[in-house]
C-alpha cells in the first residue's frame, strides 16, 4: 500500500516522502496513529499543496536571514573594558560579550553563533564572523578599548 507520511518515521522516511508499506502495518499502526494517510489521488493534490507551503516558507525564511545578515555585516561593536599596565586587559572579551553589545545595539544574536577561537585580551580592532541560518556568515568589526 503506497502512503504519505504526515510526520518523519524512523526507518521508514522522513515527512511528506510516499512510501510502499505492508496493508496490515499500514492499517494497523500507521493510519490509526495519525502517522499517514493512503496515497490517493486527492492526497497527492493535498501533497502538493503543502510542499508549496513550506516551499514558500523556506524562501520567506532565507530572505529574512539574508536582510539580517546584510543589516549584521560591517556592524561595528565598541567594547571599553578596564585596563592594567602595559594596556593588560583585567577581563579578556568572549563571545557572551560580545553578544551582549550586539544585543544591546538591536541584533538578536546567540553566543555560540559568534566565530570565536579564543578570548580577546588585547586592545585594538578585531574582525569577528558571525554564523546565522543558511550558511550566512557576515563579518563584524569588534573593537576593544580602554574604558575610561
Amino acid at each position: 500500500m503506497k502512503v504519505i507520511l504526515l510526520q518523519d518515521i524512523d526507518k521508514l522516511g522522513k515527512k511528506y516522502e510516499v512510501k510502499n508499506v505492508s496493508d496490515g502495518y499500514a492499517r494497523n499502526s500507521l493510519i490509526p496513529q495519525g502517522l499517514v494517510k493512503p496515497a490517493t489521488e486527492e492526497a497527492f493534490k493535498w501533497l502538493e499543496t503543502q510542499k508549496d507551503i513550506l516551499r514558500k516558507k523556506a524562501e520567506e525564511a532565507l530572505k529574512k536571514a539574508q536582510d539580517f545578515a546584510s543589516s549584521l555585516d560591517g556592524a561595528e561593536v565598541v567594547i571599553p573594558v578596564k585596563v592594567g599596565e602595559d594596556e593588560q586587559l583585567f577581563e579578556s572579551i568572549t563571545q557572551q560579550k560580545i553578544a551582549d553589545k550586539l544585543k544591546e545595539s538591536g541584533f538578536e544574536v546567540k553566543k555560540n553563533q559568534i566565530l570565536l577561537e579564543n578570548p580577546i585580551k588585547l586592545l585594538g580592532e578585531y574582525p569577528v564572523k558571525v554564523r546565522l541560518e543558511h550558511n550566512l556568515e557576515p563579518e563584524i568589526k569588534v573593537t576593544i578599548t580602554e574604558e575610561k
